[in-house]
């Protein structure tokens, strides 16, 4: 159950990305990685419109490359965190653990190689 809001999110990236199963790694640390076959904004437009389609909580867009740049450290790479969810469903897991408070909201992060 702990990796459930990392499957959830996989599948959406895999459906919005159109990744092959073979591009999309489940980790020994419990994080999906999927290759998007798109740029980075088209990755994360194709994200933000799979979400509100499927009647999904969008919480946030954090460019966190301008936040290091607001604090004076450059990242060699784009790094945009996307984070979304389902309340009703959320609230079910936090109540019965509240461990998965540190994954709810599902959380996506947009990097470019």
């Amino acid at each position: 159950m702990n990796h459930l809001p990392r499957f959830l999110a996989a599948a959406l990236l895999a459906t919005s990305l159109g990744a092959p199963l073979a591009q999309t790694v489940l980790t020994g640390d419990g994080v999906v990685r999927v290759k998007s076959a798109y740029p980075v904004d088209e990755t994360i437009a194709r994200l933000k419109a799979d979400i509100a389609a499927k009647g999904i909580r969008f919480f946030a867009e954090i460019d966190q490359a301008a936040l290091a740049k607001g604090a004076g450290v450059a990242l060699n790479h784009r790094s945009t965190l996307l984070e979304f969810g389902n309340p009703p469903l959320g609230t079910q897991f936090v109540t019965a653990r509240a461990e998965a408070g540190l994954d709810w909201p599902v959380r996506l992060l947009v990097t470019q190689d």
